[in-house]
């Protein structure tokens, strides 16, 4: 599983011109998940970023979590993540897992991070959509598990 996570001001997902998801302050989750993943790597994931600490503090320290600073997260599910590139100039794909197992793992993420009490929007699983967002700081992190 490999999670691209940027601490954002506020980022939406649109499809065909329409809003499907948004938030304010929080983080903006690009979700891959590769052959293999299960469950407990989905669990993990989950864990590790609602306890991540990447909001400053009084003192300008990366010291708060999500939580601490009431942000909101939007989760889009994204294969092209786990895009291998070592060989030629076309991006192969294999290592991504296949539908319906992996919406089905992205869907179990998002209610993951909801039962730990974050307010969650998702893009659409498999549409074509655009994304945007003002990146706070910047800060990005990928996290592959």
């Amino acid at each position: 599983m490999r999670v691209v996570i940027q601490r954002v001001n506020h980022a939406q997902v649109d499809i065909d011109g329409k809003t499907v998801g948004k938030i304010s302050k929080g983080f903006l989750l690009l979700v891959g998940l590769k052959d293999g993943d299960e469950l407990s790597v989905v669990k993990k994931a989950a864990d590790k970023i609602a306890k991540m600490r990447i909001f400053e503090d009084e003192n300008g320290k990366t010291n708060l979590s999500l939580k601490d600073v009431g942000g909101e997260i939007l989760s889009v599910s994204q294969f092209t993540l786990l895009a291998n590139t070592k060989k030629g100039n076309r991006p192969s794909f294999v290592e991504a897992m296949r539908p319906p197992k992996s919406k089905e793992l992205w869907e179990d993420f998002n209610k993951e991070l909801e039962a730990d009490g974050f307010h969650v929007e998702t893009g659409e699983f498999g549409a074509d959509m655009q994304v945007s967002l003002e990146n706070d700081g910047p800060f990005t992190i990928v996290l592959d598990l």
